[in-house]
């Protein structure tokens, strides 16, 4: 009886364990796809800004997207941000971003990612951060958050830069 039991168990083992293989071949092609794809998306994003593309570039975000900026009173939903965009745009002079490293990591669902990016800008290195999300099979951008990076060494100097602008700032927000 043990040997049957052994056997059957040896037998539905050779069944299941190519099933199981190309069930879980299938799945890390599904994430290489899906990370090439948002790869793919955020390149082209950043492209159309510096194409000065507006349709291209908010095309690439979803309709309740939310885009921080490097200034703390940068928090717009998307027709915020695409009302102070858009002078940029048409003068034909929107930004100029460039990976130089990328992170993106996802839900196992497929439908859920976030990122972060160190980016080549006229601002020297920024931080890019954000979420994006698939809709009708397309990978967009649904919260993004840049920064600006500054070496810990220069903290110190920062701070007394952007002294009275914080103060004044946190006065007014706590007063609210």
């Amino acid at each position: 009886m043990k040997k049957i039991v052994f056997l059957s168990f040896f037998l539905s083992g050779l069944f299941l364990f190519p099933a199981l293989n190309a069930q879980i071949k299938n799945t890390e092609q599904n994430i290489l796809s899906a990370k090439r794809n948002i790869i793919k998306n955020l390149d082209a994003w950043h492209k159309a800004a510096a194409k000065a593309n507006f349709e291209d570039y908010f095309e690439l975000m979803t309709d309740d997207a939310v885009f921080i900026g490097t200034d703390p009173t940068e928090n717009w939903s998307l027709k915020e941000f695409k009302d102070f965009a858009r002078p940029y745009f048409e003068a034909g002079k929107a930004w100029n971003f460039t990976a130089i490293e990328r992170n993106v990591y996802h839900q196992e669902n497929h439908r859920v990612a976030w990122f972060d990016e160190l980016l080549d800008t006229q601002m020297g290195i920024c931080r890019g951060s954000g979420v994006m999300v698939k809709e009708n099979g397309k990978w967009k951008i649904q919260h993004y958050v840049l920064s600006i990076t500054i070496p810990n060494e220069n903290v110190d100097q920062i701070t007394i830069i952007k002294k009275d602008f914080d103060e004044e700032l946190i006065s007014r927000l706590r007063n609210n």
